[in-house]
């Protein structure tokens, strides 16, 4: 298992495959030798998220359901890094392979071709889905502004289906090698690239599975608790009710006088009000504050400052 105090470049020397996780994460080559930590924090990257995904994709270490050290940002700028290599870069880069390694003139070649184009249209779909839908959920997470009508539960992954597209093809590519030893080989080489592209993809899917989706579950737990915090805060100091139901002035003098003690003659005496009055002020403010005795009364006014805690009798 690598750690923050590793040499970078020991890392690449050990796993090639590094070399596309440092894209994806914004760091860039040429940082002689120092450690992740430093390599981390000079590209501005969360040193512990980067050693998560490396030691996960590697290694196969690491348990995330309840890691609240993962950094939610981070992962969510490598998976758009990450797709944008895929589709702007590796997709077109072996469909220009096959597409060298194939005879125009060839009908099994066109079909081959056809079922890669499935493929790359299947995938390209996909990571659209996430960047239109589930990337701008987890960003108003970050932002403490969450979709209503969205959580990651709805996040319908094809992983399942892609991989049986590229199995087909795979499959296709090997049965089909064509005699002439130029095609052979190019086809060959676009061969293992597609072999590491499932790699990759393989590596994409568990990063988003293991390690992103319960991040983004534990941040939608996180907001949860505080919105219900917030809920709570606005029952205690607000009383429960909206702005239409604001208690009035006149309610807020029925309040006090409660607090004091008062009966209902007494206060409506004091305020030179029918006791009908004070009893219809009575029902609309438990009503409105959905408070019914004396005692919750008197804690409602005390935290709302309608009267000294000093001044009340306990």
């Amino acid at each position: 298992m690598y750690e923050p105090s590793d040499k970078m470049v020991t890392l690449i020397k050990d796993n090639c495959s590094v070399l596309q996780a440092l894209s994806s994460f914004g760091i860039t080559l040429g940082f002689g030798d120092k450690t992740v930590s430093e390599t981390c924090q000079m590209n501005g990257v969360d040193t512990y998220t980067f050693l998560a995904v490396v030691n996960y994709t590697i290694n196969g270490y690491g348990s995330f359901e309840n890691d609240e050290l993962i950094s939610v940002p981070t992962l969510l700028h490598y998976l758009k890094a990450s797709h944008a290599y895929y589709l702007d870069f590796q997709l077109p880069f072996i469909r220009r392979e096959l597409k060298e390694s194939i005879s125009e003139d060839d009908a099994l070649g066109m079909l081959i071709m056809r079922l890669y184009e499935e493929y790359a249209q299947e995938i390209r779909r996909h990571m659209k889905y996430e960047e239109k839908t589930l990337f701008p959920y987890v960003e108003s997470l970050i932002d403490g502004r969450p979709m209503n009508d969205y959580n990651v539960e709805t996040f319908s992954k094809h992983h399942e289906q892609t991989d049986k597209k590229l199995r087909e093809l795979k499959l296709m590519i090997i049965k089909y090698l064509p005699a002439d030893a130029r095609h052979n080989n190019q086809l060959t080489a676009t061969l293992y690239d597609i072999y590491n592209n499932e790699e990759w993809l393989r590596q994409h899917a568990e990063v988003e599975d293991q390690i992103f989706t319960p991040a983004i579950k534990r941040l939608e737990r996180m907001i949860k608790q505080e919105d219900v915090s917030k809920n709570i805060s606005s029952m205690v100091f607000k009383g429960g009710q909206d702005n239409s139901e604001a208690i009035s002035d006149r309610e807020r003098d029925v309040i006090i006088g409660v607090v004091q003690g008062l009966q209902n003659k007494e206060i409506a005496d004091h305020l030179c009000i029918s006791v009908n009055t004070v009893i219809t002020h009575r029902r609309n403010i438990a009503r409105k504050l959905q408070i019914h005795s004396p005692a919750g009364l008197t804690i409602y006014a005390i935290v709302n400052g309608l009267v000294d805690i000093s001044s009340v009798k306990l």
